[in-house]
């Protein structure tokens, strides 16, 4: 199973594993943190092996991959970290209004829609974590009423190219405001 689409190991370690974590260094440093839509684990593993106080959930609709992940979480025997099978817009076990200090989205839909679904899961002062491609501003434009709606703010958009590459990214970190 072809879990990334990427075929290098070089690629793999630069356009996941390094761009997973450059939020880190501006996120808390603990908290309850929910990776939207993990795939192959990514942005979750890289950034649990970085925070290992996080108390991790990583949601990924795709049965294989939640395996994967299991498997993954077992071999590295990590602590404090679950897959769980599911769709952050459904509801589950997993989703209490207001539980996360941390969710981060990577690919997983629009700025807008990702807001609508992970903005009501922050505490008050939580931190949404999206990485944006080169547009970011037009990503938050349009996303400006529904982000007013969820009380939540532009904290900081950090602005990188990955080693190889050449067009600019943007990781937005977004608060939810008390």
């Amino acid at each position: 199973m072809n879990l990334t689409g990427l075929s290098t190991r070089e690629r793999i370690a630069i356009e996941l594993f390094l761009d997973s974590l450059i939020p880190a260094p501006y996120l808390p440093k603990s908290g309850k943190t929910l990776d939207a839509g993990s795939g192959a684990g990514f942005p979750g593993l890289p950034l649990k092996i970085m925070m290992p106080q996080w108390d991790m959930c990583l949601l990924e609709a795709n049965g294989k991959k939640v395996s994967f992940l299991r498997h993954v979480i077992r071999l590295m025997k990590m602590a404090g970290i679950e897959a769980v099978k599911g769709r952050i817009e459904t509801k589950g076990r997993w989703f209490l209004a207001g539980e996360y200090d941390i969710i981060t989205a990577r690919a997983l839909a629009p700025l807008r829609q990702t807001v609508a679904w992970c903005a009501p899961l922050l505490r008050p002062g939580g931190v949404l974590v999206s990485f944006s491609g080169a547009d970011s501003q037009g990503a938050l434009a349009e996303a400006e009423d529904v982000m007013k709606r969820y009380r939540l703010v532009l904290d900081k958009a950090i602005p990188y190219i990955l080693p190889g590459g050449k067009r600019e990214r943007h990781t937005l970190l977004l608060k939810r405001e008390g």
